[in-house]
Order: structure tokens, then C-alpha cells, then sequence
């Protein structure tokens, strides 16, 4: 077929802007649907996913956010994840994006929490905290990750004084050790 006549929007390829979010109120209850344009535009509330990935020895998967991403552009963080899509479990959301951040299939997540955060201005969502291990080479998308490294909790606690970490990650990992902390 051919498209040469078709308008340019309709041969642009879709964005992660594009997809389609459920809106949630502060209760975790879906609201409607938005585009992920107009959820990070309004401030809507949604849903995300964040996985603590370890390997066999206990080191966790510390990456550098690419430049492209719309929230925190070459941060830090120790967690995988992203927006649970419409109509997705938190379940399958964990499995999908971890899978995809690592470049690997067969991630078995657990779940640990849930959180609702918010930056107090302009961005607010709940978080499903899972944790994963994962035993394998991997092979990040480098639309989503710039750097990578298996880093052990020490090494973890020191660049979190030192470089910039996401600000949604820092708070699952302060409550992922208050958790372990008190069982």
C-alpha cells in the first residue's frame, strides 16, 4: 500500500508519549484513561513499576537513565521499571519492564510494596516495588539506559551520596531497608 498521500502524522511512529495510561486517584482506583502526554502534563496520577534486580552474589543492577527520558534525564537509579500501562496488572508491568530495561526474557518478579510518591509540585504516582534475581548476561535497551553496573549494597550507599539519583528510586530504596529493617 501505498502512503505517499497519507498526512505526515500518520507515518510519525509512536512515542512513549503516546500510550495510554489509567489515571488513578489517590486510593489506587482507575479514573479514566490519558495519554502519558497529558498525565506527566497535568500531573496526573498514575501507576508505575520498580524492580530490584540482584544477581546470585547480591549485587544490584545500578543504571544511568538515557538523556531522552522525559522524567530525570541521566539520573541514577537501582531500580528497573516504568508506567503500568492501561488495563495491565502491576504483576505483568514488573515481568514486562523488567524484561525489556534488561534485554532478557524469563524475569520472575515478587512483589514487596506499594507506595504513592510525589515530588510535591508537579509528578505523583503509585509504586509497586518488586524484586527480582536475575542470573544471565543482559543487554540493556540503550533507549532507556546510558551506563549500567552490578553494584553491592556498600557500593550502592556510596553513590547515593555522590551522584544523582532519580528521586522516586531513593524513596523505594529508604523504604525497601526501613522494610528489611523491621521485617
Amino acid at each position: 500500500m501505498d502512503n505517499s498521500d497519507a498526512p505526515a502524522t500518520d507515518l510519525a511512529p509512536a512515542t512513549d508519549l503516546d500510550e495510554i495510561l489509567d489515571v488513578v486517584d489517590e486510593h489506587d482506583r482507575v479514573l479514566r484513561t490519558a495519554p502519558r502526554s497529558e498525565v506527566y502534563r497535568d500531573g496526573l496520577i498514575h501507576r508505575c513499576v520498580f524492580v530490584l534486580v540482584r544477581d546470585p552474589r547480591g549485587r544490584i543492577f545500578t543504571h544511568r537513565r538515557s538523556p531522552a527520558k522525559t522524567f530525570a534525564p541521566n539520573a541514577y537509579d537501582c531500580f528497573v521499571g516504568g508506567v503500568v500501562g492501561t488495563g495491565e496488572s502491576y504483576a505483568d508491568a514488573a515481568v514486562r519492564e523488567a524484561e525489556e530495561e534488561l534485554g532478557v526474557s524469563g524475569v520472575r518478579t515478587r512483589p514487596l510494596f506499594r507506595f504513592r510518591y510525589s515530588d510535591g509540585d508537579r509528578y505523583s504516582w503509585w509504586s509497586d516495588v518488586h524484586e527480582a534475581e536475575w542470573d544471565g548476561p543482559v543487554s540493556p535497551q540503550t533507549s532507556e539506559v546510558g551506563w549500567y553496573d552490578w553494584l553491592t549494597e556498600d557500593e550502592l550507599t556510596d553513590r547515593l551520596a555522590t551522584w544523582e539519583f532519580v528521586p522516586d528510586g531513593r524513596e523505594a530504596w529508604r523504604r525497601y531497608l526501613e522494610l528489611r529493617a523491621t521485617g
